[in-house]
């Protein structure tokens, strides 16, 4: 059956999911409300300059984002329509860092010791008074600028104090309140699963994030450059944090995905912060592992019918292919070097390459957008060698001019998160 599906998108972040539902045969509908990511997904899925006016159309809405989108979600909800979204409670748990670290601990979930501040100077005296090492975390639409999160190496934490004295110099009217949060040294992994509104749908999701721009977790922080993940039955770090929120999210009639991102050592598992949405490009990599289709699955997590996903075994890999000024902000070499840049590839096949920041004209995809995030291109396969060599053997099957990523997606896993992971016994029941 065909169904009617609404997207709205305040940057585009989910045109490539769009574009998947419209390709098992349902028709899709495209709301960006940023004029300078509006071309995102031409040529690909129908645009509308007006949500609102569509909503009567739509079988099932579908918001992407959280700075206030739950809240439209809820109000929809409540009128009646199925909806994928969450409320106003779940966008404060990932934009309000402070409150969401609150929950965690109301929910009987330990978390890392932390502080919140609204003032830089109060922050700097305050790491000046307990000297550690910190992790600088911006809440809100600030958290969204993934270069500004800074992660100390200094056991005196100066180097936290000189990064706290830039940021009030130069980001002081766009950071309006911010998170130190101690150092904690392990493995980072998050564990996540889609919620139909009165719990949570099996299996859940287990991936690991590669966010420095250069392979071995070099240079600047990019919010991701590449993802492996697995499908698998809920275990221990699921069970000590995010089941423990399911009845709070049932309150709230949670319909979408959530994870929550972890450092684990030997000593426990601490919780870093939730993504109360769907992750990019994360769902489109979990897309790739999942034999439930995307149409489907919407369909039947907005009408709470979903119980359980259909999901292939083994490992998922993405690799972000970028453009310059990526990680960076600067519209005049976005312009110069990188904007309408013809994407090429080297045979006919289309198979595990997904649509970041792209557009199509006449059969050709081309670069746009602002942020210089030009496809997502993921591999498969029983072991994450063979989902890694797949993920390779496909980039290397594009061109595009200054196109650059990383090499090493996944090679954390084989060298030492899965022994580390077992080992301590998290990846079990």
């Amino acid at each position: 059956m065909t169904t009617k599906f609404l997207f709205v998108s305040y940057t585009g972040l989910i045109a490539d999911i769009a574009w998947q539902v419209m390709k098992e045969g349902h028709e899709s509908k495209l709301w960006i409300e940023d004029p300078e990511e509006k071309e995102i997904g031409d040529g690909f899925v129908a645009k509308t300059g007006d949500w609102k006016q569509e909503v009567d159309w739509a079988d099932v809405v579908v918001f992407d984002d959280v700075l206030g989108m739950g809240a439209m979600a809820e109000e929809l909800r409540k009128a009646g329509k199925p909806v994928v979204g969450g409320s106003a409670y779940t966008d404060r748990l990932e934009d309000d860092r402070g409150f969401g670290q609150q929950e965690l601990k109301n929910a009987g979930i330990g978390i890392i010791p932390q502080e919140n501040f609204t003032s830089f100077d109060e922050a700097i005296a305050y790491v000046s008074a307990n000297p550690n090492r910190y992790v600088i975390k911006p809440s809100g639409a600030a958290a969204n600028e993934k270069g500004l999160l800074f992660v100390g190496e200094e056991e005196d934490g100066r180097d936290v104090v000189q990064v706290l004295s830039d940021y009030k110099r130069v980001w002081s009217e766009k950071i309006k309140e911010f998170q130190l949060q101690r150092r904690v040294v392990g493995i980072e992994v998050a564990t996540g699963a889609f919620f139909n509104g009165k719990e949570f749908v099996t299996p859940i999701n287990v991936n690991f994030e590669h966010k420095k721009l250069f392979p071995g977790d070099i240079g600047p922080p990019t919010g991701e450059m590449g993802t492996s993940m697995f499908w698998g039955e809920p275990n221990k770090i699921f069970n000590a944090t995010l089941k423990k929120m399911e009845a709070k999210l049932a309150e709230e009639r949670y319909t979408g995905y959530i994870d929550v991102n972890c450092i684990v050592n030997n000593n426990g598992i601490y919780p870093l912060e939730f993504t109360s949405r769907f992750g990019y490009p994360t769902i489109s990599i979990q897309q790739e592992g999942l034999l439930t289709p995307m149409g489907e699955l919407l369909q039947k997590l907005a009408d709470g019918s979903l119980a359980r996903l259909r999901a292939r075994s083994g490992f998922q890999i993405g690799v972000r292919i970028v453009v310059p000024p990526f990680p960076y902000r600067d519209m005049e070499t976005l312009e110069t070097i990188s904007k309408d840049s013809v994407i090429l590839f080297k045979t006919p096949s289309r198979e595990g390459f997904h649509i970041e920041d792209v557009k199509a004209v006449d059969g050709e995809w081309l670069v746009t957008g602002t942020s210089g995030v030009a496809l997502l291109v993921c591999g498969t396969g029983p072991t994450m060698k063979q989902a890694q060599r797949m993920a390779y053997n496909r980039v290397r099957n594009v061109m595009i001019p200054h196109m650059y990523y990383r090499d090493d997606i996944g090679d954390r896993w084989l060298e030492e998160d899965s022994d580390r992971l077992h080992a301590w016994g998290y990846l079990r029941d």
